[in-house]
C-alpha cells in the first residue's frame, strides 16, 4: 500500500500536477494534487482510490492477480477494473492536456484514496479536516462503472450501505452432539433460525420498519426502468443462477438499484473440515449487510436490524451484535446537475449513441461524505463495466475502455472549463 501511494504520488508529479502530497490518515494515506492555473473557470475534485480487493481466492486466478497480464482485449489483475484502471486514465488524460497545451480547461484538484474497500474509514475525517483545500464545484469520480459493455451509461444513483456482524455462543466449548444434542441449543440452528427471520417468503425484508421512509418509484421512472435492454435470461446466463429472485412485485433492476435489501455476507461455525465430526458448536457466526435508498438513514436501519435480532434470539444462547466498519447513504445527482448533462452529451459524441442514464446496486460510502462535509454533488464518470469481475477471480479491464475513457475525459474537461 505504501508502495502504491509513492507510486501514484510520482506519477502525478510526473503529469505536472502541482503540490503533490501524501495527506496521512489513521490508515493508509490519500494522494492529493492540484493545478489551479484557470482563476475564472470551474474547479473540480477528481476523485478515486487506489486500494483493492483480496485476491483470494488465489486457485481461481488464471493469471498472477498482481502482475497485469494481457490476454486477447483484456487486461487482467487484482484492481485493473476496481479502481486503477479508471484512475490511471484519469492522470494520463491531465498529463497530456498539460503537455499538449500547458495548462487544463479548468482547475483540477485530485484526491485518491487507499481506503475504499473498508469504507473509507479514515477519508470523512480527512476530509473534514482539509475541506478548505479540497473546495471546488463539484466532484467527478473516476470509481464506479458502466452498467453494459453494449452501451454507454452515466450512472446517477447508488444505493447506501449498512453492515453488521452478529455471533451466538452457547456452550463454553464444542461439545459431543451424541451425549450433549438435544440437552443444549445449537448455536448454528439458532443462527440460522435468526437468518431465516430477516425475509418473508415474498421476499420483503421482515425487520420492523426496515421500510420506512422507503418511497416507490414514480410511474415514469419505472416505464424508463423498463425500457432499458435488459434481460433476465442474459443475466442468469451472465451469472450462473438458476432464477432470478427478490422482492415480490418488483422487476430484477428496480430491486437491484432502487429497492432495499438485507443480505447474509457470511455464515459460519463448528466443523467445517474433510470428513465428519460429531460436534455441538459453541458458537456461530454470521456477517450481514444491508443496501439502502433514499429516506433511510444507515444508524436507524441497524438500530432495528439489533433490536429484530436481540427480539427473536432463542432462549439457551447469547447474542453479541458489532457493527460493521461500512456506512453511507443512498445518492442520487440531480437531472439538472451541469455535469450530468456535459457527461451526457460527451458519452453521445464518443460512443456515437445516446448513454442510458442508470443506477447502481452499489455503494460508494465518500460521496455522502463530500455532499454531507463539502456540500459537494459527485458525478460518477468511470470506464469499468459491470461484468469485469471486480472483487473475485480474474478481475479484468477492456482495453479499449482506457482509449474511450481518456478521449471522454479530455472532452469533458474541455466541455466544463473555458474550452466548452
Amino acid at each position: 500500500m505504501a508502495r502504491a501511494a509513492g507510486w501514484l504520488a510520482a506519477r502525478l508529479e510526473r503529469a505536472g500536477l502541482e503540490d503533490v502530497a501524501l495527506w496521512p490518515t489513521a490508515g493508509h494515506p490519500a494522494v492529493y494534487g492540484h493545478w489551479l492555473g484557470a482563476p475564472e473557470a470551474r474547479t473540480v475534485l477528481v476523485y478515486g482510490h487506489y486500494d483493492v480487493q483480496p485476491p483470494e481466492p488465489l486457485e481461481l486466478w488464471e493469471t498472477p492477480p498482481f502482475t497485469p497480464t494481457v490476454v486477447g482485449d483484456r487486461l487482467y489483475g487484482r484492481g485493473v477494473s476496481d479502481d486503477k484502471g479508471p484512475l490511471l486514465l484519469t492522470v494520463q488524460v491531465l498529463g497530456a492536456l498539460l503537455a499538449a497545451q500547458g495548462r487544463l480547461p479548468l482547475n483540477v484538484k485530485v484526491l485518491f484514496e487507499g481506503e475504499e474497500e473498508v469504507g473509507s474509514a479514515h477519508l470523512g475525517e480527512l476530509v473534514a479536516r482539509r475541506a478548505a483545500e479540497l473546495r471546488a464545484d463539484f466532484v467527478i469520480s473516476a470509481d464506479g462503472g458502466m452498467w453494459s459493455a453494449d452501451f454507454p451509461s452515466l450512472t446517477v444513483s447508488g444505493r447506501g450501505i449498512a453492515a453488521m456482524e452478529f455471533s451466538v455462543y452457547g456452550p463454553a466449548r464444542d461439545l459431543h452432539s451424541g451425549r450433549h444434542g438435544g440437552g443444549l441449543h445449537n448455536p448454528l440452528h439458532a443462527a440460522a433460525a435468526l437468518v431465516a427471520s430477516l425475509h418473508g417468503e415474498d421476499g420483503r425484508v421482515a425487520v420492523p420498519g426496515f421500510y420506512d421512509g422507503v418511497a416507490e418509484l414514480p410511474a415514469e421512472e419505472r416505464a424508463a426502468l423498463a425500457a432499458l435492454p435488459h434481460s433476465d435470461a442474459a443475466y442468469l446466463d451472465q451469472t450462473g443462477a438458476p432464477d432470478v429472485y427478490g422482492e415480490a412485485g418488483y422487476g430484477t433492476l428496480e430491486r437491484q438499484w432502487h429497492r432495499p435489501t438485507a443480505e447474509v455476507n457470511g455464515l459460519w461455525g463448528g466443523y467445517t473440515g474433510e470428513g465428519s465430526k460429531t460436534v455441538l458448536p459453541a458458537e456461530a457466526h454470521v456477517k450481514l449487510s444491508c443496501r439502502l435508498v433514499p429516506g433511510q438513514d444507515p444508524e436507524d436501519v441497524l438500530g432495528k436490524l439489533a433490536a429484530h435480532l436481540r427480539a427473536r434470539t432463542p432462549p439457551g444462547v447469547r447474542l453479541e451484535l458489532r457493527p460493521g466498519d461500512h456506512t453511507g447513504r443512498a445518492y442520487a445527482l440531480a437531472p439538472d446537475h451541469p455535469g450530468r448533462r456535459a457527461a451526457l452529451n460527451v458519452l453521445r459524441d464518443v460512443y456515437g449513441q445516446p448513454a442510458l442514464e442508470v443506477g447502481m446496486g452499489g455503494s460508494i460510502p465518500i460521496l455522502d461524505t463530500f455532499r454531507s462535509v463539502l456540500g459537494l454533488e459527485t458525478l460518477l464518470f468511470s470506464f469499468a463495466v459491470g461484468d469485469e469481475n471486480i472483487h473475485a477471480p480474474n478481475e479484468f479491464f477492456r482495453i479499449g475502455r482506457l482509449y474511450e475513457g481518456q478521449e471522454a475525459w479530455a472532452r469533458l474537461l474541455w466541455a466544463l472549463g473555458d474550452g466548452g
